[in-house]
């Protein structure tokens, strides 16, 4: 094995240590100056991030807003108004995060979209549109370059939980009512403003949005809280057949299992194709 895969070796097994754990020390000072000198496509970046945010939604949906129905938890679109007692729905949440992302110093940002939104708000516009119709079919992210903002990744959102799908065919505000498991909904929209950034830009990046997802979570947590009936917050998930919810730690720790792997891959296939040229 050369020296330079050793090196690389030894990173990765840092940032595995890195991103596995729910709340993440620095990473030691030689691996993290090793880590630094490397040099990350942003289409890397948008693999990474994707991941995590198809880890929370994927998630919450089918572990809080699927079995919290059943045990007597509500989620709507009014969830946020101050009488209201019920959760964001899975596509609300998404919006949380992506909010706070935007608060974020990263230069990373999310929006949702589709070709048949509930909400209006959310339709494709023009370009958007002709991207969208190439995501569907091929299933695979398609990426661009657009002047003034950058570089923009688009990714196939699938319905991969039976509560969204669910709940797309019940709403009465929705264009299309025969949602199957595995149809592409719409598409999660990524922007960068650079094509390349450094590994520990990469990191922080990635770090920035499991916080984001925490964050939005804190915001579910905070609302719940003041629920009439109290509900148990802790270790348990509502799929154990309580009125319960995991706690911050709980849900995050889950969600950077999920997720944490394809960070890593995405780090790897980029020094890979370095070696490769």
């Amino acid at each position: 094995m050369s020296t330079f895969r050793l090196v690389l070796a030894g990173c990765i097994f840092c940032l595995a240590i890195y991103l596995f754990v729910s709340a993440p020390p620095p990473l030691e000072e030689s691996g993290q100056r090793q880590t630094a000198a490397r040099a990350v496509e942003v289409e890397h970046v948008f693999r990474a991030v994707n991941s995590v945010n198809e880890a929370a939604r994927q998630i919450y949906t089918s572990r809080i807003v699927g079995p919290g129905k059943q045990v007597g938890l509500g989620f709507g679109e009014d969830w946020a108004e101050p009488d209201v007692e019920k959760g964001p729905l899975p596509a609300l949440f998404l919006r949380l995060a992506a909010a706070r992302l935007e608060a974020k110093p990263t230069r990373l940002s999310l929006n949702l979209g589709s070709d048949e939104p509930i909400n209006k708000s959310n339709l494709f516009d023009a370009a958007q549109m002709e991207a969208s119709g190439i995501v569907k079919s091929s299933r695979e992210p398609v990426f661009s370059q657009i002047e003034e903002v950058g570089v923009v990744g688009m990714f196939p959102d699938i319905a991969s939980a039976q509560p969204c799908v669910t709940c797309h065919n019940e709403h009465a505000d929705s264009p299309k009512v025969d949602w199957e498991l595995g149809d592409v909904m719409g598409a999660t929209t990524w922007t960068y403003p650079d094509a390349v950034l450094g590994a520990d830009e990469y990191l922080a990046t990635t770090e920035a949005t499991f916080e984001a997802v925490a964050e939005a979570y804190t915001q579910y947590l905070d609302k719940v809280s003041g629920f009439a009936e109290p509900i148990e917050i802790g270790s348990d998930w509502p799929d154990q057949g309580k009125l319960a919810l995991p706690d911050l730690e709980t849900f995050l720790t889950e969600v950077r299992a999920a997720a944490s792997a394809s960070i890593v891959d995405e780090l790897i296939l980029q020094s890979e194709a370095e070696v490769a040229q």
